[in-house]
C-alpha cells in the first residue's frame, strides 16, 4: 500500500485532514524544518484538540489565539500554532469580537432538543395546573390523565422542577435525632414554645415568642424587636419564673431562634417537633391562632403596646377563658386542683 492510499485511509478513518498527517508523517521520516508546535503533535494530540474539551484553561487559548490575529498575525500562521484549524481560528476571532477579547468559554454540548422530549402543549398544561392547583406532581400526573394526557410521572415531575415549581428541602436544614414525646401526665412535663412573625413594613417585623403549658393549658407570651436564640433563651426563662412548676421537657420546631446554641443553654430536656407531622405543635399553634383573633389583630404594631395588652390578655387565658380541651375550666382551676391533690 502506498504512502498516499494509506494517509488517506487514516485521515477518513479519523476524520483528520489529509494535509495535517501528511505534515505529522514527514516530521518522522524527515529533517524537514517546521514550525515548533507542530514538532510536539501526535495523532492522538491533534484528535483531542479537534474533540469537545472540558480543559480548564481552553478559554484562556481562544482568547490568545483571537488576540494574535488582532495583532497582525495571519490565521494559517496561528492555526498552525495552535494546532487547529484556520476555521476554528476564524470563529474564536469572531466571538472575540462580540464579546471582547476575553476568555471564550466552552459552551455545553448538551442538545437544545431531544427526539422523544414533551410537546410544548403537554408542558404548558403541566406549568399551568401545577399553578392552578397548587398540589403535588402525583395530583398534577393524575389531572392530565382524566384529561386523556399521557405522560409518565416522571416525565412531570422533571417539568415541575425544570420550572422552578418544586418545593425541595432546604439543604442547610440539620438533621435533629428523634426524642420521644412525652405523655404530659403533670404540669411542667411538655412545654411548647413558639414565634409569630407581625409584619411592620415592607421588608421590617416584630416577633411574639409563645409558650404553652400542654396539661394545664397555662400560657406565656411576649413581644421582641429581634429574634435570636439569646432571645429564645431569655423569653424561657422569665416563663419559667413566672410559673409555679418546673418545666421538664421543652417542645420546639426547627426555626433558627431554636438552634444547636439554644438546645445547649436550656439546660433542660429539649425534643424537636417532628417533620412533617404538624400535630405535634398542635397545642401552641392553636394558641397562636386564638391570640391573633382574640388580641393582637385589633393592636398597632408597636412592641410596647402589644406587651402591655398582652400581659392583660394572658391574665384573661389563663384565670377566666374556659376551655373544652380540659373540660371547660379555666387553667388556675386545674392548676389549683393539682396542688390540692398534692397537698
Amino acid at each position: 500500500m502506498s504512502l498516499h492510499t494509506r494517509r488517506l485511509l487514516i485521515a477518513n478513518t479519523t476524520s483528520i485532514p489529509a494535509g495535517m498527517l501528511f505534515s505529522l508523517h514527514s516530521e518522522a521520516n524527515s529533517s524537514r524544518i517546521i514550525s515548533i508546535a507542530w514538532k510536539h503533535l501526535t495523532i492522538k494530540s491533534v484528535i483531542s484538540s479537534i474533540m469537545y474539551t472540558i480543559n480548564p484553561n481552553m478559554p484562556k487559548v481562544r482568547r490568545d489565539a483571537a488576540q494574535m490575529v488582532r495583532r497582525g498575525y495571519g490565521v494559517r500562521l496561528v492555526a498552525r500554532r495552535y494546532g487547529v484549524s484556520p476555521g476554528t481560528i476564524t470563529k474564536w476571532v469572531k466571538k472575540a469580537q462580540k464579546i471582547g477579547y476575553h476568555p471564550i468559554p466552552t459552551k455545553s454540548s448538551r442538545p437544545h432538543h431531544h427526539p422523544k422530549e414533551l410537546d410544548e402543549k403537554i408542558i404548558k398544561r403541566i406549568v399551568d395546573i401545577r399553578l392552578e392547583i397548587n398540589r403535588t406532581s402525583e395530583v398534577v400526573h393524575k389531572h392530565l390523565l382524566n384529561e386523556g394526557i399521557k405522560v409518565s410521572l416522571n416525565s412531570v415531575r422533571r417539568t415541575v422542577d425544570r420550572h422552578g415549581l418544586m418545593k425541595k428541602r432546604s439543604p442547610w436544614k440539620r438533621y435533629h435525632p428523634h426524642v420521644d414525646r412525652p405523655y404530659p401526665e403533670k404540669p411542667g412535663s411538655l412545654v411548647q414554645i413558639d414565634t409569630i412573625h407581625l409584619m411592620t413594613g415592607l421588608k421590617s417585623r416584630i416577633y411574639i415568642l409563645t409558650l404553652i403549658d400542654v396539661y394545664l393549658r397555662i400560657t406565656y407570651a411576649k413581644c421582641y424587636s429581634k429574634l435570636n436564640q439569646a432571645t429564645s433563651i431569655e423569653f424561657l426563662h422569665e416563663a419559667e419564673q413566672q410559673s409555679v412548676f418546673d418545666f421538664e421537657m421543652i417542645q420546639t420546631d426547627h426555626g433558627p431562634e431554636f438552634g444547636k446554641w439554644f438546645v445547649e443553654r436550656v439546660k433542660r430536656n429539649h425534643r424537636y417537633s417532628r417533620i412533617g407531622k404538624p400535630n405535634d405543635n398542635a397545642h401552641i399553634e392553636r394558641f397562636n391562632r386564638t391570640l391573633q383573633e382574640e388580641c393582637l389583630d385589633k393592636l398597632p404594631r408597636d412592641i410596647n403596646v402589644i406587651n402591655c395588652e398582652l400581659e392583660k390578655y394572658l391574665k384573661y387565658y389563663n384565670e377566666y377563658r374556659l376551655h373544652m380541651g380540659i373540660e371547660l375550666k379555666a387553667p388556675i382551676e386545674l392548676l389549683t386542683e393539682c396542688f390540692q391533690a398534692i397537698g
